[in-house]
């Protein structure tokens, strides 16, 4: 990230272009933009954008999500969970949670709360509708099947296997990670040394 004009950031492109190479790596130029982050850019799944917080007049960079992460594992769900499906429920949700598991710890460093819900609810009506159309049952026998003798709800769960909530996971948006060394930086101070021993002081 720079702060200056665009020219600086083509600069930079340029260096981090001929950085990249000795590490066996090359600069993408199909993939490669140039953006102003008020306008945001994808990386990873994430939407990387800065704004303004609502109710003040702060600006921070945050971390939303892409277009294709939440549509993708959604249409992942619902190819394990059609209707007609025989699958054992068991094996079902060590499938499902797996999936859930790794997908929500991945993006938990995103604005993800409202995301893990919304993914939560999606997964619980697929197995439910899809129990209704095995066993044929009416609204009052999901409930049987999901509440306790008080009205409780309680987990979808199968053989002991219960349907992981991506919603517990805790949200870390922010994380400092210090001072991250780059293989061109001790070059660069090199250079610099370098330059001034051999430049007279007047």
């Amino acid at each position: 990230m720079v702060s200056g004009e665009r020219r600086h950031a083509e600069a930079l492109r340029e260096e981090i272009a001929e950085v990249l190479p000795p590490m066996g790596l090359n600069l993408s130029e199909e993939k490669t933009r140039i953006v102003h982050m008020g306008q945001g850019f994808d990386f990873l799944g994430f939407h990387i954008q800065w704004r303004r917080k609502q109710g003040s007049d702060k600006w921070y960079v945050y971390t939303f999500f892409a277009d294709r992460p939440f549509p993708s594992v959604k249409a992942k769900i619902r190819a394990l969970t059609p209707r007609t499906s025989q699958s054992d429920l068991g094996a079902l949700l060590i499938r499902i949670n797996q999936i859930t598991r790794g997908w929500s710890n991945y993006f938990k460093h995103g604005i993800a709360q409202r995301v893990f819900e919304h993914l939560h609810r999606f997964i619980w009506w697929r197995i439910v509708r899809m129990m209704r159309t095995r066993r044929r049952w009416r609204w009052k026998d999901v409930r049987r099947w999901l509440t306790d003798p008080t009205g409780r709800w309680h987990p979808i769960s199968a053989d002991g296997i219960e349907m992981f909530n991506p919603a517990t996971i805790p949200i870390r948006r922010y994380r400092y990670r210090g001072n991250v060394p780059t293989p061109w930086e001790a070059a660069l101070r090199t250079s610099l040394t370098a330059e001034t021993t051999e430049s007279p002081l007047r």
